[in-house]
C-alpha cells in the first residue's frame, strides 16, 4: 500500500514539475478540485422539456421568489449573470465564471445526472415503472427475503409510509413503491427491519434486478415513529447500478489521484472509482461541514459532493420556501468555503437535474444545471454560456489534473484560465 501511494506521488509530482502534457493537456496546477452538486437545482426547463412533461419548468426562478431566498455568495460568483435565468440580479462583476449545461442523456434522474457530469452519456433511458413492478419480481423478492409485499405503486414516499406503516408494523411485510424515477424503493420501520437488515434485503433486489428490471438504484427507506407520525431516518442507502463506461472517477482514481466523496456520491457510483469515502450525510449542514474539514486536509484530486436535502426535503415535497431556506443556509457554508480556499483551489457549483417545487408534480424536471467556477487560478466574469452536455464538467476537472477527456464532454479550461 505505502509502495503504491509513494508511486503514484511521485508521479503527480512528474506531472506538476514537467508541465505533464497528455495528447495535447496540460495541467492548471491545480492540487484539488471541489465538486459540489446542488441536488435538483435546475435554473430552467430544457428545449425537450415537452417530452418528459416539464414545460415551464424552472426551480431557480421558483425558489428565487420566496422571501426566504438571499443567496450574496452565489450571486457575486455570477448565479444571477447565467444565460436564460429567469430571476433578475445579474452583477456587474462576477467573482466566478459561470454558464450552463444542458442534458444529453435520455432521462431527469440522479443517476443519469450524476455519470453524465462524470462523463457517461445515456443514450437510453433506465427503466421506469408506472404501475409498479410485474407480479414475477416481486414474487421473487419476496422468495429472497422471506417477506411479503405492500403497496408495489409509484407512491410520495412520506405519504406511503403514512398509509402503509400500521400493516407493515403488524405484519413485517415489506413496503415496495417506486417513482417517475427508476428506482425500487424499500421502506421499513426501524423497529420491524433494523438497518443492516434492511440494507441487506437492498443488496437482495440489487442482485436480482437485471435486464428489463435493471432500475438505476434500489433505495432503502428507513424510518420511525408512531402512526400518524412516521418519519424518514437518515439511513437510507442507495445501491446504484455500476456506471457503465469509465467516468472521470475512474481515470483519476487509475492516475494516482485522491477521489474523496461526500454523501451519496459513493453509492451513486456503486463506491467505483472512490478512494475515501466520508460517508452518508445526516443533511446539508453536515456535508458542507465534512466538505469544511476536508479543506484543511492536503489531498491531491477531487472532492466530490452530493447535498440532498433540496431535491429529497423540499423539491418532492412542493416547499417552495423551505427549498429557499436550504439554499439560504448553503450560502452561509459557502461564505465560510470562500474564505478558506487555497491558491491553487477550485471550486465548481452545479447540478443533476431539477425539481421545482412550484409546480403540481412531484418529481424531477428536465432542466438545465447552472456551472459556477472559481478560485485564484479562474478567470473572474467569464460567460461559459452553455454547454451542449453535463459530460463538459468532467472534461473540465481531468483537464486541470493533466488528463485527457472522456468520449463525451469538452473542456472549458482554456475559457476560464490562462493555460
Amino acid at each position: 500500500m505505502l509502495a503504491r501511494r509513494a508511486r503514484a506521488e511521485l508521479q503527480r509530482n512528474d506531472r506538476n514539475s514537467s508541465q505533464y502534457s497528455l495528447n495535447g493537456v496540460i495541467p492548471l496546477k491545480t492540487k484539488r478540485v471541489f465538486l459540489i452538486v446542488l441536488d435538483s437545482f435546475g435554473v430552467g426547463e430544457l428545449p425537450d422539456a415537452a417530452k418528459y412533461n416539464d414545460c415551464g419548468s424552472d426551480t431557480f426562478g421558483a425558489v428565487s421568489r420566496s422571501e426566504c431566498f438571499d443567496v450574496p455568495n452565489m450571486k457575486s460568483l455570477g448565479l444571477f449573470n447565467i444565460d436564460g435565468v429567469s430571476p433578475k440580479g445579474a452583477v456587474a462583476s462576477p467573482r466566478g465564471a459561470f454558464g450552463r449545461a444542458a442534458e444529453r442523456s435520455a432521462g431527469k434522474d440522479t443517476t443519469t445526472g450524476h455519470w453524465e457530469i462524470a462523463g457517461i452519456v445515456s443514450e437510453k433511458p433506465m427503466p421506469t415503472f408506472p404501475n409498479g413492478f410485474p407480479q414475477y419480481a416481486i414474487d421473487e423478492f419476496s422468495r429472497l427475503t422471506g417477506r411479503g409485499v405492500l403497496c408495489n405503486k409509484p407512491y410520495s414516499g412520506t405519504q406511503v409510509i403514512l398509509d402503509y406503516g400500521r400493516q407493515h408494523m403488524e405484519t413485517g411485510d415489506l413496503i415496495v413503491y417506486t417513482s417517475a424515477d427508476s428506482v425500487f424503493q424499500v421502506a421499513a420501520h426501524e423497529d420491524i427491519v433494523p438497518l443492516e437488515e434492511l440494507y441487506g434485503i437492498c443488496r437482495k433486489a440489487r442482485g436480482m434486478l437485471k435486464d428489463e428490471l435493471a432500475v438505476g438504484r434500489v433505495i432503502a427507506r428507513p424510518f420511525k415513529g408512531e402512526y400518524p407520525n412516521f418519519y424518514r431516518t437518515s439511513g437510507r442507502h442507495d445501491f446504484s447500478l455500476e456506471p457503465t463506461g469509465e467516468t472521470m472517477l475512474d481515470r483519476l482514481k487509475n492516475s494516482g489521484f485522491d477521489v474523496i466523496s461526500v454523501g451519496k456520491i459513493n453509492d451513486i457510483f456503486a463506491s467505483r472509482g472512490i478512494t475515501d469515502h466520508r460517508g452518508i450525510n445526516k443533511d446539508n449542514a453536515d456535508g458542507m461541514e465534512k466538505t469544511l474539514e476536508l479543506q484543511n486536509e492536503d489531498f491531491n484530486g477531487l472532492c466530490f459532493v452530493n447535498l440532498v436535502d433540496f431535491d429529497m426535503l423540499y423539491g418532492h415535497r412542493n416547499d417552495v420556501d423551505g427549498y429557499a431556506k436550504a439554499l439560504t443556509e448553503f450560502d452561509c457554508h459557502l461564505g465560510k468555503f470562500l474564505e478558506n480556499m487555497r491558491p491553487d483551489d477550485v471550486l465548481i457549483i452545479t447540478a443533476d437535474h431539477g425539481c421545482d417545487p412550484s409546480t403540481a408534480s412531484t418529481d424531477h424536471s428536465r432542466e438545465y444545471i447552472p456551472i459556477i467556477v472559481y478560485g485564484d487560478k479562474v478567470k473572474a466574469g467569464v460567460n461559459i454560456g452553455t454547454r451542449p452536455t453535463f459530460a463538459d464538467i468532467s472534461a473540465f476537472v481531468l483537464d486541470c489534473f493533466g488528463l485527457p477527456a472522456l468520449k463525451s464532454g469538452e473542456s472549458f479550461l482554456r475559457e476560464v484560465s490562462d493555460v
